[in-house]
This record gives C-alpha cells, structure tokens and sequence, in this order.
C-alpha cells in the first residue's frame, strides 16, 4: 500500500546514485488492470444491487474500494520496486514480496534465456526448488543469473530461502543482461587497476630502500 504513495509521487525506492533500475511491471499490467476494471463494474453492481440496504451497502462498498486499492497497490509496488543493477551488485526484487541482493563477485554468468515456469509453479510469484530461485511475472522468466555461492532470499513474512541461481523476468530482458554484464566489466577493470596501483606502489618502495654502491 505504501508503493501507492511512491507511484502517485513518481518515486522509486531502492534506487540510488550510480544505479540502474530494471524494470519487471510492463508485464503484468493487462492482467492486472484487466482486474481493476473487473473490481470497478463489481463496485458500482452491488451498490445498486444495495441501496436499500444501507448498512450492507456501506460494508460492501468499503471491501471493494479496499480490493480496488489492493490491487493496485500491487502494479505500484512493480513500477516502484524495480531489479536494481550498480557497481555493488544485482538487486532482484517481486515488488514488496521478494529481496534477494546478489554482490557482482558472486555472477559467475549472466544469459537471456527465455523460460516459462511449469504449471505447478506458474501461478507463484517466487519459487525455490534444487537451488533454483524463480522470480516470474506473467509465469514468465527472461534472465537466468548463475552464481559461484548461494544468496539467501527474504520473503514478505521472513521466510528466508537460499539459491545458486536466480531466474527473473524484466520487460527489456536483453538490455538487463547488458547492463549487467556492463557492471561486472567495470568492477574487474576497477580491480585490475588497482592491483596495478599496489604493484606500482610496492615497486616505489622497494627503490626507496635500495642503498646506492
């Protein structure tokens, strides 16, 4: 619900200086309109339906208007909470239900692979199996990330689960995968810069300490 107000006020959370957010929400918007405008009609239905009974009609109204809410809040909370990339590392998220923060030392690689989860999984938003963390949005995934050490995966409720790979949907799936792979190749060349500077470093020391004959 709190995504309302950051959506209203064009904001976005998690996103800072330096970083790139990735979007993920363009993909379930006509689902979820689709059920605004199913909730909207279902409002003004029953409040005919009820007029006569006003105590019925003011409980009813307010559920609806709730549920009209919800389900908007759940578009907000996607617009708002996107896959963040920076030079620390990936952030995949599933709006205010899933954080899982993967440091770039960890990537071992990062592909577009175009998947669709099995039925059984399809209708969750997030699903750990064999070590296999599925971030899907339209009972779909796009970018398959490996990883050399397990992440740990926190869920609405606390619920924490590990994973050595993590598969998450974005709407620009190809230019996620740039962007990260952009992140890892500034990160080693910031590391071979500065072993650079550490040899160069202990090269100057070691000339200092040589007594000429």
């Amino acid at each position: 619900m709190a995504s309302l107000g950051l959506w209203v006020t064009r904001r976005r959370d998690g996103v800072g200086a330096g970083e790139r957010a990735l979007g993920y929400a363009r993909a379930q918007a006509p689902m979820l309109y689709g059920f605004v405008f199913v909730c909207a009609v279902e409002t003004v239905g029953v409040t005919f339906l009820l007029a006569g009974l006003p105590v019925a009609h003011w409980i009813m109204l307010a559920l609806d208007l709730y549920t009209l809410a919800m389900v908007l809040g759940f578009q907000a909370a996607a617009v708002t909470r996107p896959h963040v990339v920076g030079p620390a590392g990936l952030r995949v998220r599933n709006g205010a239900l899933l954080d899982v923060w993967i440091p770039l030392e960890r990537i071992a690689s990062v592909r577009y692979d175009l998947r669709f989860p099995k039925t059984e999984t399809a209708g969750r938003q997030a699903q750990e199996r064999d070590g296999v963390l599925e971030v899907a949005v339209a009972a779909q995934t796009c970018v398959t990330v490996e990883l050399t050490e397990p992440v740990t995966a926190v869920k609405l409720l606390g619920q924490r689960v590990e994973a050595r790979t993590v598969r998450f949907h974005a709407d620009e799936g190809r230019a996620a995968v740039a962007a990260v792979r952009e992140a890892l190749a500034r990160r080693a060349e910031e590391r071979e810069e500065g072993r650079e500077r550490d040899g160069q470093g202990e090269g100057g020391r070691g000339r200092d300490t040589v007594t000429p004959v």
